[in-house]
């Protein structure tokens, strides 16, 4: 029998206790008949993104546990039937009916929640650190987290609607840059302090966009690191500001994410590359941050809407039209 290894033990090094500065990472587990999973399953101490898929079901009931203070939150990607699937918390069983596909549960990591799911089951979980809602709850003004609402094969349009934009990329080789998970934790993290937290207010939510020399410094950094290697804390303590707070003056400057903002810029790269040299697809693929070649097609094509192929050719041909004649 095969056994599955946690995503900490697949790092091999323990987690730090501030989220922020540990990498998040996205993982997609496939389970068959002979595969079994350690209980109880301990997530890192940072946000993570594991897509786990069973064929069989589990034999036995799994305890999730979180080395920092967390919350789990579980997406269904299928449907299971009654009875094939339970949910404990604080060792208390919470009853369940059938779970259509895209129901949620949001459950506090201090509740040792654990499950068991008798027939076939897909469900993406995420590991979000209460550290980093406390950053998001501080920017926008409000009080301290004083919990957060239980919430069980619960009808969420919008983390249904988050889990599908991340699915695609669950696991890939080209999946999620550093600086994109980091964007995707403040999204999920805002929803999350907005419809499960226990909140009070005490201030206003910090407005205004970034100041002349923060906004140099932002795009600077940025543009050493085409790749998104970076993360979004490093440039948001260059700039002076907690991480919620850069990432939402920085669309306030920009107009867009940090992410966005960046996959522009290597678009741009590789045009001016495409434009002024002969180099292979794939050399410019890598020059351009992309990690291979087929993420820069693709992504060429979703902001350009020509392959990089057919770019080349236009703008080769337009550089020796007849105007360009000796």
């Amino acid at each position: 029998m095969s056994t599955i290894r946690t995503p900490e033990q697949n790092r091999g090094s323990a987690p730090s206790a501030e989220a922020w500065s540990e990498d998040p990472f996205t993982t997609h587990i496939k389970l068959d008949r002979n595969s079994s999973v350690p209980s109880p399953f301990r997530t890192p101490g940072t946000f993570t993104v594991t897509r786990l898929e069973s064929s069989a079901g589990l034999p036995d009931r799994i305890t999730k546990l979180s080395s920092v203070p967390a919350l789990l939150v579980s997406i269904s990607l299928k449907s299971l039937p009654l009875h094939s699937y339970q949910v404990w918390v604080a060792d208390k069983i919470v009853p369940t009916p059938i779970i259509p596909a895209f129901r949620s549960n949001v459950i506090d990591f201090d509740a040792e929640p654990s499950c068991w799911a008798g027939k076939a089951f897909d469900y993406v979980h995420y590991t979000v650190p209460r550290v980093e809602l406390e950053d998001i709850a501080a920017d926008f003004g409000l009080g301290r987290v004083t919990s957060y609402k239980l919430s069980v094969v619960e009808d969420d349009l919008v983390l249904a609607q988050i889990t599908r934009s991340i699915l695609p990329f669950i696991g890939r080789r080209d999946g999620p840059s550093l600086l994109a998970l980091d964007q995707f934790s403040l999204i999920l993290g805002a929803h999350l302090l907005q419809r499960y937290g226990v909140l009070q207010k005490t201030g206003k939510v910090s407005k205004g966009g970034l100041a002349p020399w923060q906004k140099r410094r932002a795009a600077e950094l940025l543009r050493e690191n085409l790749d998104g290697r970076i993360r979004l804390m490093e440039v948001a303590r260059e700039c002076a500001l907690s991480v919620s707070h850069f990432a939402r003056s920085f669309k306030e400057t920009f107009g867009i994410s940090t992410h966005q903002w960046l996959i522009r810029r290597r678009i741009e790269h590789a045009q001016e590359l495409l434009r002024q040299t002969t180099a292979p697809m794939v050399d410019i693929a890598m020059q351009s941050g992309f990690g291979d070649q087929a993420a820069f097609s693709r992504t060429f094509r979703q902001v350009v809407g020509v392959s990089p192929g057919r770019w080349r050719r236009y703008h080769s041909t337009r550089a020796i039209g007849p105007d360009n004649l000796a």
